[in-house]
């Protein structure tokens, strides 16, 4: 019974109210962003964030909020990629600025779409090599200008659960900056929303933010980043062997 109406509630209520505030929340971005105000389409996101995991019934505790740096200093966020709540749970609970690094698909969903475009983020098409350099240039404009960015290093939503190989794109720019990573575990949205299904299940979440991370500099390029980006996806991991 209790199932039933739940799925009531999601397809009648939530999901509605879900649109309706994306499409209210992009507007508000773009608006906003006009004159040139980036910064205002990072709290839109939050709010909308927000909202979404509070319909979605769908708690979310952080853990290890003393590790987050100042927000004036910048990171790269990197965070292992279970499901679509991920960019909700960081969006809504991170409480630093950031800019995301995301896929050029993204960029034609009606409204979405332009706001990401208008608040600055950086799109990155895999199926175009130049893409991927210019991606690259970008973020490090980004990070050299001061602003933090966050990257899933997995590159795709996990199918199984269980952590991807990482990527080294997000590891070579924090290198060449000198600038820390801030790994992140989420642990929940793949129960909540396993990759190809459409109803969100309410499950409590859990962000676990660790302690910032630098890439030596003593140990020799690249052999420093083929540990980085192992010790890195350690640490991410670490929290979910224990489910």
């Amino acid at each position: 019974m209790l199932k039933i109406l739940y799925t009531l509630y999601y397809w009648l209520i939530a999901v509605p109210l879900f649109v309706a505030a994306t499409i209210l929340f992009s507007l508000l971005s773009i608006v906003f962003s006009l004159p040139g105000g980036k910064g205002a389409a990072y709290w839109f996101g939050k709010w909308w964030s927000l909202f979404s995991v509070y319909i979605f019934l769908c708690p979310v505790k952080v853990v290890g909020r003393e590790n987050l740096p100042e927000r004036k200093r910048p990171v790269v966020i990197m965070a292992n990629h279970q499901g679509a709540l991920d960019i909700f749970m960081i969006y809504g609970f991170i409480g630093k600025p950031f800019r995301w690094i995301m896929k050029a698909s993204l960029k034609k969903v009606p409204f979405l779409g332009q706001a990401c475009t208008m608040a600055g983020f950086i799109y990155v098409d895999e199926k175009d090599p130049t893409s991927i350099k210019d991606t690259l240039r970008d973020a490090q404009a980004v990070l050299s200008s001061g602003t933090s960015i966050a990257i899933f290093p997995e590159g795709h939503r996990t199918a199984t659960g269980e952590v991807m190989r990482f990527k080294k794109g997000g590891f070579v720019m924090a290198h060449e900056l000198s600038i820390p990573i801030l790994p992140i575990t989420l642990e929940g949205p793949y129960r909540a929303l396993p990759k190809g299904k459409w109803q969100v299940r309410p499950t409590r979440l859990t962000m676990t933010i660790h302690p910032l991370y630098t890439i030596s500099k003593e140990e020799p390029y690249p052999r420093n980043l083929v540990r980085a980006v192992q010790e890195v996806k350690d640490i991410i991991e670490s929290p979910l062997q224990h489910e």
